[in-house]
């Protein structure tokens, strides 16, 4: 069935992990008459943490896509999850959802993650409702919970609803727009009692504080409202949905996830609040170029999740924008320029999917198989030059050196991190160049641990981990000269080659050869051979063993044989001067340089400044940041390759940080001397 654009409200669930998206979602279909039962994240049977992984783990690590009917109108909802190092999720779906739900923990109140993801909803115009859950929780506090929420956001935060009782003694709601009290028993069935006398000022005064806020985004209103005039039901619902669509007013809801307690007042909200792809600003995605939700239009939908399935290949999730996606046809990626076959359109609820014969502009589906399609394509009936401004997402920093845990299994390790990159675009690939170690890097420890889970459950690739090598480097201080002879006689032709080279530093830059010879002393032909003996011998320097860089290398004198002199002999003749040299050049060990940034609380400054001070940091400055103080510092990478822990530990889980390459810097002496016996160490181990 293909729902109109106004018959249509597609919604992210977002905020800190722990604060119930996946139980409020569970809650929601239930109360919908989507699913038979409530799921437990405990137990594991949600319909949205359907990955043995999310099952283990009691967190949702992917964004999940469940469609039902409320009031006649098909709403998609998007759980997505908390925890920051899968963050990419949350942000893909806040940027095809109108709408999100931000669910806050009624005990801790507002938390980093909450408040991140509300800036990033704020950037991509998001309308946004809260749903205040765990009201039941001891020490859980709807009122404190709207003050933070006030502090954290605005003015323009303002209750809907407020609870009845609290903590253990809460057993239900009040609706401040029609001034009516629901009581809810156990199993979650809710019936109309009168406001309890004890509440009544309370409600009068927090829906003045509504109504204010109301009329406020709202002229005609405001008169009336100023007048003493009755505002209606439908006039109060249709300015709030004008309020929340353009940013105005941000409705605060409650109640309790895993009873359903005012799940169904929150479904009502999702209708009567939050606006549909209809009414919603257009999007340009080129200049001068709107798409308009318009079902006869040309077809442009937009692709923001792939799944990597080993056995359905790739599912795309995608949201309509303009026209209608049938299936069985042909559609464009316009990044490619390629056709893709659209088979099976899919419906997806969890591990279940259903089948659907075409999805209309504004909605959210899903196709699997097509070839060259991943997120962040556009899918259109033409082949017309399209983009979205990309998704600004953090930095990997957390690195882990990788090998197989079987041999030959190279391919099968790089096909299946291949796959998981297009599924999570925050996992960085890549082999060092100098240490050789193939290196996966993601926002976090569980992040990696999460990708070689996948990698096992999904594509039977396994892979151990261990700490990349810090790509430490070698230079010299000093100038020498040094003579490279290489003469072997055999009972046929012999080999020779002679040179005489000038080594001195090269400050601002890696490497250069000069050609000084002279009267043929070394023919022509043999020069290049030389450089490559240099080049070779300075893959590994006299202090560790490292490559060794900021070097000039003059080639001065040398002599020849008109038989035995052969370009393997003039490089065998380069190395041995260069290992000469470099000896007797003043080596020393070089180490990178990285700038941090890290994003902390104003009180865990000072702390954080003096555990980088610790490690060998340089403090540059602070600076405040959406709610938050960077601080800045050049620090040795060696001291923070596993800096993430530490970082959450200093600032109670609300640090976090990114990494940029500087320079190379010398390292002190007695830290140098650790660092050479341990290369040595390795290198006998090797041996």
């Amino acid at each position: 069935m293909s729902y109109a654009a106004d018959r249509i409200r597609n919604v992210a669930l977002v905020g800190h992990r722990g604060s119930g998206k996946t139980s409020l979602h569970e809650a929601l279909l239930f109360e919908a008459g989507a699913t038979t039962r409530l799921g437990s994240v405990a137990d594991g049977t949600t319909v949205s943490d359907a990955d043995e992984d999310e099952k283990s783990r009691g967190m949702s690590i992917s964004a999940s896509l469940a469609s039902f009917e409320w009031r006649d109108t098909k709403v998609n909802l998007i759980d997505t999850p908390g925890e920051p190092s899968f963050i990419a999720d949350a942000l893909g779906a806040l940027r095809v959802c109108e709408s999100a739900v931000f669910v806050v923990n009624g005990v801790m109140g507002v938390e980093v993650s909450t408040r991140r993801l509300w800036e990033r909803a704020q950037e991509l115009h998001v309308a946004r409702l809260v749903f205040v859950n765990m009201l039941d929780r001891e020490r859980a506090d709807f009122f404190r919970t709207l003050d933070s929420l006030k502090d954290a956001f605005g003015p323009h935060v303002v209750a809907t609803e407020i609870p009845i009782g609290s903590e253990h003694e809460l057993t239900g709601l009040i609706d401040l727009v029609d001034m009516k009290a629901y009581q809810y028993d156990a199993e979650g069935n809710c019936t109309e009692i009168p406001i309890p006398d004890d509440l009544q000022a309370q409600a009068t005064e927090y829906r003045e504080k509504l109504m204010d806020e109301v009329a406020e985004n709202h002229e005609a209103l405001m008169e009336r409202y100023l007048e003493g005039e009755e505002i209606s039901h439908d006039e109060i619902v249709q300015a709030l949905e004008e309020g929340t669509d353009t940013g105005h007013i941000f409705p605060v809801t409650c109640g309790v996830s895993t009873t359903r307690l005012g799940a169904n007042r929150l479904l009502d909200a999702i209708i009567d609040d939050l606006p549909s792809p209809a009414q919603h600003e257009r999007i340009t995605v080129e200049e001068g170029f709107e798409l308009e939700p318009d079902p006869a239009g040309e077809m442009f939908a937009y692709v923001f999740k792939t799944r990597a399935d080993p056995f359905a290949g790739r599912i795309n999730l995608f949201r309509v924008y303009q026209g209608t996606m049938t299936h069985d046809t042909q559609v464009m990626n316009t990044r490619t320029h390629h056709k893709e076959r659209v088979g099976q359109l899919l419906v997806p609820r969890g591990k279940d999917v259903s089948h659907a014969d075409e999805f209309g502009p504004g909605d959210i589906g899903a196709v699997a198989k097509l070839k060259e399609t991943h997120a962040g394509d556009w899918l259109a009936a033409r082949d017309q030059p399209i983009h979205m401004p990309r998704i600004k997402l953090p930095a990997p920093v957390m690195a882990f050196a990788m090998e197989p845990k079987n041999k030959g299994d190279e391919d099968k390790v790089h096909t299946a991190l291949r796959r998981l990159q297009e599924e999570d675009p925050t996992i960085d690939l890549h082999r060092d160049e100098q240490t050789g170690e193939q290196i996966v890097a993601g926002l976090s420890q569980i992040h990696v641990e999460v990708i070689v889970d996948r990698m096992r459950s999904r594509f039977g690739a396994e892979v151990t981990l261990k700490p990349p090598r810090v790509p430490y480097q070698e230079t010299i201080r000093g100038q020498a000269k040094a003579h490279g002879r290489h003469k072997k006689q055999t009972g046929g032709r012999g080999q020779f080659g002679d040179c005489h080279i000038t080594v001195e530093p090269l400050p601002d830059g890696d490497f250069e050869f000069v050609n000084a010879i002279k009267g043929g002393v070394i023919p022509q032909g043999f020069i290049p051979a030389v450089e490559k003996g240099v080049l070779e011998a300075m893959q590994s320097g006299a202090v560790a063993g490292f490559p060794v860089k900021g070097v000039r290398v003059t080639l001065f004198d040398g002599s020849y044989h008109t038989v035995d002199s052969s370009e393997m002999a003039f490089k065998l003749a380069g190395s041995i001067a260069m290992k000469e040299a470099m000896s007797q050049c003043t080596p020393v060990l070089l180490e990178p340089i990285m700038l941090i940034t890290c994003s902390v609380p104003d009180d865990s400054v000072g702390d954080v400044m003096g555990d980088l001070s610790s490690r060998r940091g340089r403090p540059l400055g602070t600076e405040p940041a959406g709610g938050m103080t960077e601080v800045k510092a050049e620090v040795p990478m060696s001291e923070v390759l596993t800096y993430a822990p530490d970082l959450r530990a200093v600032t109670g889980g609300q640090g976090e940080y990114t990494l940029e390459f500087l320079r190379y810097e010398e390292i002190p002496a007695h830290l140098a001397q650790k660092v050479a016996d341990k290369a040595r160490e390795e290198h006998e181990a090797v041996a």
